[in-house]
C-alpha cells in the first residue's frame, strides 16, 4: 500500500520585515491621533486667553 502525499501548510517563524512595518504603521497612526489631539486641545487654550483678552469673558465670578 502506497502513502499517499497530504500538502500540509507548513508554519512559519514571524517575519521581521513584516512586524516591524506593521509596528510602524500602528505607530504612525496612534502618533497622529495624539498629535490632532493635542492640536485640538492647543486651540481650546488659545481661543479662551484670546476671549480674556478681549474682555469678552472673566474668570472672576459676578457678585450680584
Amino acid at each position: 500500500m502506497a502513502a499517499h502525499k497530504v500538502a500540509h501548510a507548513t508554519l512559519k517563524g514571524p517575519s521581521v520585515i513584516k512586524e516591524i512595518l506593521m509596528g510602524f504603521t500602528i505607530a504612525l497612526a496612534a502618533g497622529s491621533v495624539w498629535k490632532m489631539h493635542h492640536w485640538n486641545e492647543q486651540r481650546k487654550v488659545r481661543a479662551f486667553y484670546d476671549m480674556l483678552e478681549k474682555g469678552e469673558i472673566s474668570v472672576v465670578a459676578e457678585e450680584e
